[in-house]
């Protein structure tokens, strides 16, 4: 591996990063900057397979987007490889907190993405990406005595209100 692959795999990372972190943050312009336009996705194990750019940024607007649902998506453990000029495919383990306040219930879970990345003129983009779950759970919220959010991104502008 040379130093110039090693840039190679940083670019990448910080590609799935900044997916997760505009995920989170409802980025959605941003968001769809990090795919190819003709980009494929499968979430949750092929319960919801995608084909096209456009196809899935509708999905994950319309299934995210509501300011009543609050997330956490962390990857780590990159197993990147670049298999080609321009091109990568990686393994990154999730973990995943969904909670859905309208609702009062609460998802987490683990997975483990299986992506393939592309690089067009110099910038790296995905070409596919979706997870496999080993595990999903939910929670009722209110069966936690006690439980509430007190800081929320959109609501209080991240800030705490426990002190309020």
């Amino acid at each position: 591996m040379t130093p110039e692959d090693l840039v190679e795999l940083e670019h990448i990372k910080r590609l799935k990063y900044r997916y997760l972190r505009c995920l989170d943050q409802k980025l959605w312009d941003e968001l769809e900057t990090c795919f190819l336009p003709d980009a494929t996705a499968r979430y949750g194990g092929g319960l919801y397979e995608f084909t096209g750019r456009d196809a899935i940024m509708d999905f994950l607007r319309t299934s995210m987007g509501a300011l009543t649902m609050l997330s956490s998506h962390r990857c780590h453990h990159p197993e990147i490889d670049l298999v080609g000029p321009g091109r990568a495919v990686g393994t990154w383990a999730l973990e995943d907190t969904v909670v859905l306040t309208d609702v009062g219930i609460t998802i987490q879970g683990a997975a483990f993405y299986e992506d393939r990345y592309l690089q067009e003129d110099g910038v790296w983009r995905i070409a596919h990406t979706g997870y496999r779950r080993t595990y999903e759970e939910l929670l009722p919220r209110g069966s936690v005595k006690g439980l509430r959010v007190t800081a929320d991104w959109w609501a209080t502008d991240g800030r705490s209100t426990l002190g309020s």
